[in-house]
């Protein structure tokens, strides 16, 4: 009988590590057997790096008024131009790029981390799934840029608030996917051997179900990052997001809008840089999605 408790314990053991190997090794093959997924990773490290050494890259102070030079078009002197106060639009849009990218890898790291918590509980636990994932559709009900101008209104402009704000709209999604993957984890052979030999609740989500729930909770942070970036712009553009003050994608084409017939650089190319950006992660989540999807890559 104690020899047969070890192979379970073994068996409910050993397989939650087989899991996070075969993610390492099914994101490997997907950058070879993808090249979509490789396109997206290296324009995604290329915005990372324009990110990090934007006071090497851009030329110019962005926020620097230069009033004779208002509405430059694209020169060797501007190379995006400048706005209708003579600010560099080059050099916002590399400086933005840091607000764009902090704000999406903060909300996908914060919503990956919630929304798993909230997920293994309420998949795990039937009485909290009543309870915890009727809150969660009822903060899905409202549609996601109406409630984040909404909650922006109540705690007012800055780049903190909208990670907040972002990440609250965004968690019961996430809640959601990580329930579903725990609804099928939940009654599988491994998990009710845990539970026979006397593992808690909390060590049977942690080291047995969550490692084998992995890889749709990082497919879906990849969309998650990307929707921020993109629900962050949409509240600077509205005005209703970082304050004005402070150079983001958003912001410059907030401004740009106004002299679009003008002044088309203002808005085109962080409108290009947003894009791009937001290409590169959906790129990336559609090919861990494929790569993770053991239906797909059977089809493949």
């Amino acid at each position: 009988m104690e020899r047969q408790s070890t192979d379970l314990v073994g068996t409910a053991v050993v397989r939650p590590p087989g899991a996070v190997s075969r993610f390492l090794k099914a994101s490997a093959r997907a950058f070879q057997k993808n090249p979509n997924m490789l396109a997206g990773a290296v324009i995604l490290v290329v915005m990372a790096t324009i990110a990090i050494f934007a006071p090497l890259i851009a030329h110019q102070d962005p926020v620097r008024l230069h009033g004779a030079d208002r509405f430059q078009p694209p020169s060797s002197r501007y190379w995006f131009g400048t706005d209708h106060v003579g600010r560099d639009v080059y050099a916002r849009t590399i400086y933005g790029s840091r607000i764009s990218l902090l704000v999406g890898a903060s909300v996908a790291a914060i919503v990956a981390s919630a929304g798993t918590v909230i997920g293994l509980i309420a998949g795990y636990f039937r009485t909290a799934d009543s309870v915890v994932m009727r809150f969660m559709d009822g903060i899905m009900a409202f549609p996601t840029l109406l409630l984040a101008l909404a909650l922006i209104a109540l705690l007012g402009g800055s780049v903190q608030n909208v990670i907040i704000v972002i990440s609250v709209v965004d968690t019961p999604r996430m809640a959601r996917v990580v329930r579903g993957a725990v609804l099928m984890l939940r009654d599988q052979e491994f998990i009710t051997a845990a539970r026979a030999i006397g593992v808690g609740p909390s060590r049977v989500m942690a080291l047995h179900i969550l490692p084998n729930a992995l890889a749709p909770i990082i497919v879906q942070a990849t969309f998650v990052f990307a929707s921020a970036v993109i629900v962050e712009a949409s509240l600077s553009f509205l005005g209703a997001g970082t304050p004005p003050e402070i150079p983001t994608w958003g912001n410059i084409m907030g401004v740009g809008r106004t002299y679009i017939q003008i002044a088309l650089w203002i808005t085109f190319f962080p409108g290009l840089f947003l894009s791009l950006t937001a290409l590169a992660i959906n790129l990336m989540g559609d090919g861990l999605r494929d790569a993770l999807d053991p239906r797909l890559a059977r089809r493949a």
